[in-house]
């Protein structure tokens, strides 16, 4: 007896005591995982071995310099000069100082004045105060919410607002919970009514959203667990809520299929319960497996964000599978001949004149149909396919990467506006500071003014500090330069000034010009633009190793699905082929603003991260429905005669039999990434359009027209593996076909 039939068993035998048990999990994983949504943060964008991070705990460590940095805007209807803003920004200062974890507080009341026409609007009606928060980017942002929540708001007509890096992640934090609740409240239901249309019963429908919110449940539970150990991004929840209400819904979607399948074929619930375990819960197994595996390899990736993603594609995939294959049979067995009622078809049917039973031989699917035209027709279909999807990738080839900033907030949120003011209204973009480490420094501080003297000649500079004062356009302007500057023997510190956004391509640029500039010593930069540059680079150089052990272990997988070495390779080009089309879409409504970015401002890049979380998620996805569909074709391909003309027989009549049934899968996954539209954070809508177009045309274009293509092109050749190897695995592997499975003799409990 294999495993599947021992599950099926359990659910036989004591389907009541799964369920009891399923509820008790579902409380206590609840209790556990609630602090989850309140406390995770936002960050998790630094790589512990790039430049800046060296950077920043050099001057952590040996000047107590490093951090976030708090911007507060402090302004009145009669300007910085009135005396009732001069006493606020005064109270202000004195409240940010009096902070344990607040660096030197800078103010455009108290620096020179040289400086501070920098530092306040063209207008003169608003100026800044600004400190750096101590801590990481999961310490900081709590830090500096607590210091602006002192001093925000409207006292006798002067107004003081808070921005900057920290509060972008504290209010991205908490937005990504409002989010949650959000996609959650949309998705549900949508998905509800069409599991009612495609099963057309209420019970059938109730199923998978069951299994989904455990899954839910159990995965916040385990990401709550991880971070007291680790860090957890905020993201991870959203990707998690996401992710279960897909896959756990698209599991028990097919399970429940394939049980009803069974039982309008003549089998009694015990023998559809084993024959569905043993078959579908085969195929799910290593669909999740696959998920498991392919998130499990962002964790690759330095920075702890992708590292918690990691962790929520793992969990997730792994409690979904657990549910569909513990909770939904014991759910099926109770539920016995009232699985199908509630069906709302049949009146529907009637109402628009349609018959009342549709026809159920496959040669009148659609699906089998449309097989049999791509096969018939199997290269200009392949071609026109491909030349489609290739069309689509295009405006990836032009794609940017950077570190997010405030605008992938909503205008309406108080930080993204200071953001806005910070770029548009002030001759110097204080957020765009560079700061530049020097280290095994001999030099005298001569040689050090003079590099700073340099350094204020290039474009786009405002200011740079040196030992002895600021320098402004190559002359010296005595006073406390913005940032500071300072030596400790062999160690020192300057800060350029700048007008230039940090995240755009001429952040870059303006990088490139300051490292032209030859140093005294070897030099290490910090600074948004630095961090941005450092942040791309990690995901970047990464890439090639994750995409390595993703085709790896998915071939691995595959093989020990299908016990062929081509079809592998054939599910690695076509899900990459769908997975860069989508892409290239993506990057023209995002990147590049067509379509009105879909109601996010768009700045002419992408969030670094998010690519390779797509990558990986998307591809797992589109594995998913590889294995559902490929298990399907061999299970035909094995009861047949194995000739060239049953290999197109069992194409034709997999994808007849799995055609409708995954189809609806997409699209139900389609609907629950589609409401990731809903976000106010672009980042999320990014991965939604992304993630929806994906498995739309997976599903519609790569499985029902390229897959029975290929494989009508390659012939007997999909199933081959060398001799030694296949006998190997046909000794050791866990058969599907039916005529092989036994139902156990044990009663079935209602």
């Amino acid at each position: 007896m294999n495993i599947y039939q021992r599950l099926a068993e359990v659910a036989l035998r004591a389907p009541r005591v799964v369920a009891i048990t399923a509820l008790l999990f579902l409380v206590i994983a609840g209790v556990v995982g609630a602090p989850a949504a309140l406390n995770l943060p936002a960050g998790g964008y630094e790589d512990p071995s790039a430049e800046s991070t060296r950077a920043q705990q050099i001057l952590a460590e040996q000047f107590g310099r490093s951090g976030l940095l708090l911007v507060l805007e402090i302004s009145g209807p009669a300007g910085v000069d009135d005396p009732a803003v001069k006493r606020r920004a005064e109270a202000v200062s004195a409240t940010v100082a009096a902070s344990e974890y607040a660096g030197e507080v800078l103010s455009s009341w108290s620096v020179p004045p040289v400086i501070a026409t920098g530092l306040v609007t063209a207008d003169r009606s608003t100026g800044l105060v600004a400190a750096e928060i101590a801590g990481s980017d999961s310490e900081a942002p709590k830090r500096a919410r607590d210091i602006a929540d002192r001093v925000v708001g409207e006292n006798d007509g002067v107004t003081v607002r808070a921005g900057g890096p920290a509060i972008v992640l504290d209010d991205t934090a908490e937005q990504s919970r409002l989010d949650l609740v959000k996609v959650e409240a949309i998705a549900i239901p949508i998905t509800f009514v069409a599991l009612m249309w495609i099963f057309g019963s209420v019970v059938a429908a109730l199923l998978p959203l069951v299994v989904a919110v455990v899954a839910i449940a159990g995965t916040t539970a385990v990401l709550r667990l991880l971070s007291l150990g680790t860090d957890v991004s905020a993201f991870a929840l959203n990707l998690a809520t996401a992710l279960c209400l897909a896959l756990a819904i698209d599991y028990t979607l097919l399970i429940v299929n394939r049980y009803r399948e069974h039982l309008a074929a003549g089998a009694d619930t015990r023998t559809a319960i084993v024959r569905t375990m043993t078959t579908t819960g085969r195929a799910v197994t290593y669909s999740a497996l696959t998920v498991v595996v392919v998130a499990a390899v962002m964790a690759v990736f330095p920075m702890y964000l992708l590292q918690s993603l990691a962790y929520a594609g793992m969990a997730g995939a792994a409690v979904s599978l657990l549910g569909t294959l513990v909770l939904a049979p014991a759910l099926l067995v109770l539920a016995g001949p009232n699985i199908d009622r509630g069906d709302i078809r049949k009146p529907v049917r009637r109402r628009l004149g349609l018959p009342a039973e549709p026809s159920t031989a496959p040669e009148d699917s659609i699906f089998y149909k449309v097989a049999v035209f791509a096969m018939r027709r199997a290269v200009p279909v392949a071609l026109a396919v491909t030349v489609f999807c290739g069309v689509l990738l295009l405006p990836f080839l032009g794609v940017q990467l950077a570190y997010p900033d405030d605008r992938v907030l909503p205008r309406s949120i108080e930080s993204r506006q200071v953001g806005d003011s910070l770029r548009e209204d002030y001759r110097q973009n204080f957020t765009g500071s560079v700061r530049i480490v020097l280290t095994e420094l001999s030099a005298p501080d001569r040689q050090l003014d003079e590099y700073a003297l340099a350094l204020s000649k290039v474009p786009g500079v405002t200011s740079v500090s040196g030992p002895s004062g600021t320098y402004v356009g190559g002359l010296t302007a005595l006073g406390t330069p913005v940032g500071g500057a300072e030596r400790q023997g062999e160690t020192a510190f300057l800060t350029v000034g700048s007008t230039i956004d940090p995240y755009s391509p001429a952040g870059e640029e303006l990088v490139a010009a300051l490292r032209a500039v030859p140093a005294p010593a070897t030099a290490l930069f910090d600074g948004l633009a630095q961090r941005s540059i450092d942040f791309a680079a990690g995901v970047v150089d990464t890439l090639p190793l994750v995409l390595a052990l993703i085709a790896l272990a998915t071939f691995v997988l595959m093989f020990l699905l299908t016990g062929s070495v081509i079809l592998p390779v054939k599910a690695l080009l076509m899900n990459v082929l769908s997975l860069t089309a989508a892409f290239g879409a993506v990057v023209w409504v995002f990147q590049d603003g067509h379509l009105g970015g879909l109601g996010v401002t768009t700045t002419g890049y992408l969030n670094a991260a998010f690519l390779p979380l797509i990558f990986c998620l998307a591809y797992g996805l589109s594995m998913d429905y590889e294995i559902f569909v490929i298990s399907r074709i061999r299970e035909e391909w094995l009861k047949s005669g194995r000739t060239a003309e049953d290999n197109e027989r069992a194409v034709a009549l997999g994808l007849a039999k799995t055609g409708r049934i995954v189809t609806a899968a997409a699209v139900l996954m389609a609907i629950v990434f589609a409401a990731l539209c809903a976000s106010q954070i672009s980042m999320l809508r990014l991965l939604g359009a992304c993630m929806a177009l994906s498995v739309l045309i997976d599903a519609f274009l790569v499985r029902m027209l390229l897959v029975p293509a290929f494989m009508k092109l390659m012939g007997n050749a999909n199933w081959w593996a060398p001799a030694p190897i296949a006998g190997w695995l046909e000794r050791r592997m866990i058969h599907e076909s039916d005529d092989e499975v036994r139902a156990p003799a044990v009663p079935a409990q209602g």
